[in-house]
């Protein structure tokens, strides 16, 4: 499996701008139960990954594995990822729906995209600030103040690090490295001193390495929370389909919710699904278990998938603040757009 620290975090800068070559992508996945006869009177339906299968997915192959899709008249295919955003191919109309993440959506939206969230598959911040578990000398963000940090090349995480770092009462100021490796073994290999990684996976990883991280959370130090993962649609699709839009929406909120209470057999089925790229079944049952216990479904009034629309207005406006969002004419916004354009919860089924 290729590294979740580049899934998530990945976040090109290329995010910010639509003018892209988007290659025709092939389908995969499926839970192939079903007669030819019985899938060609389906609507189809495709699902554009961000990157390998992992449990942010869960939710989705879930609701396929177990016929969720299929029993809602659905035939879903999830495009695997191939290096262009899916909110790009989803703006670009070659995906009706896709995997992405709060900035990534904001950054695309921004620039004049066909792209909005339509389902907060995870609704708690999955990110953190991390350092060698053994590491001394750094028990605080203050103490980063000169210090390297391992980076991914996207616009929103230094803003994010010198709010953290200043919010602490240190000045902000580190250098930062470009890597290819993972979060963690950067950080371990004596290359950076700290980096964002994602709680919910590499922590799990390096614990299960033996090299255990120490995080400061970003929510501790007053920066807002953001969807850090999102399953995202265009006005374009949702206004040409919209009983489809909810059929799938439903069938995928029964699957995170069946992932929620039941999270060792969701984790059987998302590698049931994806046996060539989920080789490692102990970190993905005990990320999936992670997700179901730490509050990571359902927002602050318990609905799975619901978008709450004061994570976007204050993460938003962070985005703004700092000048991260360019529209079309490749310039800064001058002002904070309407956050309620770039989400709905009018395609999921009523509470």
């Amino acid at each position: 499996m290729k590294r979740f620290s580049r899934q998530i975090i990945r976040r090109s800068v290329a995010s910010v701008a639509l003018v892209c070559t988007i290659a025709a992508a092939s389908g995969c996945g499926g839970s192939g139960s079903k007669s030819e006869a019985g899938q060609a009177a389906k609507k189809g339906v495709t699902v554009a990954l961000d990157w390998t299968p992992n449990t942010n997915h869960i939710g989705a192959f879930v609701a396929d594995q177990l016929g969720y899709y299929a029993n809602a008249g659905l035939k879903v295919k999830f495009i695997p990822y191939a290096s262009t955003q899916p909110e790009l191919i989803v703006a670009k109309h070659r995906a009706d729906f896709g995997f992405s993440y709060q900035a990534g959506t904001a950054y695309a939206r921004s620039a004049g995209g066909d792209v909005r969230q339509v389902f907060a598959n995870i609704a708690k911040n999955q990110y953190a600030i991390s350092v060698r578990g053994n590491q001394g000398g750094i028990s605080s963000p203050k103490q980063l103040d000169g210090k390297t940090y391992a980076g991914f090349g996207t616009p929103d995480e230094g803003p994010e690090l010198k709010f953290v770092i200043k919010k602490d009462g240190g000045s902000g100021k580190f250098r930062t490295v470009m890597l290819n490796s993972s979060a963690y073994q950067a950080v371990y290999g004596g290359q950076a001193d700290f980096t964002i990684s994602v709680s919910t996976w590499e922590g799990i990883e390096a614990k299960l390495l033996g090299k255990p991280m120490r995080y400061f959370e970003f929510s501790d130090y007053g920066l807002p929370s953001q969807y850090s993962s999102a399953i995202v649609s265009s006005d374009s699709y949702l206004k040409a389909n919209p009983e489809t839009a909810k059929a799938f929406l439903a069938a995928t909120q029964s699957g995170y919710q069946y992932a929620k209470d039941h999270p060792e057999e969701a984790a059987k089925l998302l590698v049931k699904a994806n046996p060539q790229t989920l080789k490692n079944r102990e970190l993905v049952t005990l990320s999936a278990k992670m997700l179901a216990a730490g509050g990571y479904y359902g927002g602050a009034d318990g609905q799975i998938g619901h978008v709450d629309p004061s994570v976007w207005s204050n993460y938003g406006d962070f985005l703004q603040a700092n000048k991260l969002l360019v529209g079309s004419d490749g310039k800064p916004l001058a002002k904070a757009p309407d956050w309620s354009s770039y989400y709905t919860n009018a395609y999921l089924p009523a509470q």
